[in-house]
């Protein structure tokens, strides 16, 4: 069993040091690096490469939205998942257009947050229960998305790639794990969502989780 490699971010000492404890204790996971502010986040996973960061939104220099956009752009191997209190909507909306591959409250019991690591790690979307019904409610009753998941027809490959994407894969991984050229994938995708009327990450992950895509991960 490969160890997965985790980062954490969080500006107070004794969170992290709750979080460090769980992750260890875990025989398929390990911390490797720590960071106190969002600079420092992108600097260690710069660094040591892991294979999941788990981020909170609010720090300093950079916060969590800056970060992740920034580590994204730097390293899209390196998975985000961002761990916090904040269970508004509009967080989340951001996040995922940052790249963040998911969204975890601090709240939730520790065996969620663990849940949550492997899933990302293994490329999938985890939106904590209470946030994902927030995030699909938002659509219910809205034309758009009635159309899209009743009046449009998508193609099997067009479906491969709109899952991909929502699971939180790069272009260049959609390219790579369908043998095709990032050309034909951007293609794919801008045309999907042009088809389906979707706008950035955020609308892909609500599209995917009403068709029920994410819970396969």
């Amino acid at each position: 069993m490969s160890t997965l490699r985790i980062v954490l971010a969080d500006d107070h000492v004794m969170l992290r040091d709750g979080l460090k404890s769980l992750v260890n204790a875990q025989p398929d996971m390990e911390v490797v690096g720590e960071a106190d502010d969002g600079r420092a986040a992108v600097d260690r996973a710069r660094e040591l490469r892991p294979d999941v960061v788990v981020m909170d939104i609010s720090m300093p220099h950079l916060n969590g939205i800056q970060a992740t956009e920034e580590l994204k752009g730097r390293s899209g191997a390196t998975k985000v998942l961002v761990l916090t209190a904040y269970d508004e909507v509009g967080y989340l909306r951001q996040l995922l257009e940052a790249g963040a591959s998911g969204y975890v409250l601090k709240k939730a019991a520790a065996e969620d947050l663990v849940k949550a690591i492997r899933v990302v790690a293994a490329g999938g979307v985890y939106l904590d229960p209470t946030l994902a019904g927030k995030i699909v409610g938002g659509y219910v009753g809205r034309k758009k998305l009635r159309g899209a998941l009743q009046g449009v027809e998508i193609s099997g490959r067009e479906e491969e790639v709109l899952r991909l994407v929502a699971w939180g894969y790069t272009n260049k991984e959609v390219a790579g794990y369908l043998n095709i050229s990032v050309k034909t994938v951007e293609t794919h995708k801008t045309n999907l969502m042009e088809k389906l009327d979707l706008n950035g990450r955020s609308d892909i992950v609500r599209y995917a989780l009403r068709r029920g895509w994410l819970s396969e991960a």
